[in-house]
């Protein structure tokens, strides 16, 4: 479940917000009367969204979504004048004050949902390997085409499977695989 953080700057409006989303099942994981609480509140974490509001002591929202990692949404809670400039960002969804209940709940469900999508898809995209890990693959595979009669693709299979069977990754069974072969340490 995508965690939220709470912001607003005062902190009876941030609590009420707050009780919402957990009494609607929702995780959240801070309240913040600050940007720069935000931002500490973001630290190790890899995607979620932040319900805030406009302006606070230290910074506006925008300069808030600027310094979000690009994995993190916004839903800005603000008047319909605040709004109007907040059109068209990036990441953030505008929710008018006076808020209604549902309106913020099934707005945030569907960017929760969303921000679900967005990180499924992230984890099952394939790695990119650096050109160093690229040529440590190739060199081990070279390896055993060459030392043990082996084609490209059983050479390929063969750190595959020495990568599911140990736990490695593929590089550092190629790496395993240099080392037995050789004698030597990479």
């Amino acid at each position: 479940m995508t965690g939220i953080i709470v912001a607003f700057p005062k902190l009876e409006n941030a609590q009420k917000i707050q009780n919402l989303l957990i009494r609607s099942g929702f995780k959240v994981l801070s309240l913040a009367t600050t940007g720069a609480q935000v931002m500490a509140a973001t630290d190790g974490l890899t995607d979620g969204i932040v319900v805030c509001g406009y302006k606070f002591p230290d910074m506006m929202y925008d300069e808030i979504r600027e310094d979000l990692p690009d994995s993190f949404d916004m839903m800005l809670v603000a008047g319909r004048a605040s709004l109007q400039e907040a059109v068209g960002i990036d990441g953030v969804v505008c929710v008018e004050m006076p808020i209604k209940a549902g309106d913020v709940v099934e707005t945030l469900a569907m960017m929760a949902e969303a921000a679900e999508r967005r990180k499924k898809k992230r984890k099952s995209a394939p790695k990119v390997r650096s050109k160093e890990e690229q040529d440590i693959i190739a060199e081990a595979k070279a390896i055993l085409i060459e030392r043990n009669n082996m084609t490209e693709d059983e050479a390929h299979r063969y750190l595959q499977k020495t990568s599911m069977d140990t736990g490695a990754s593929m590089v550092e069974a190629a790496r395993i695989v240099m080392l037995s072969l050789s004698g030597s340490w990479l």
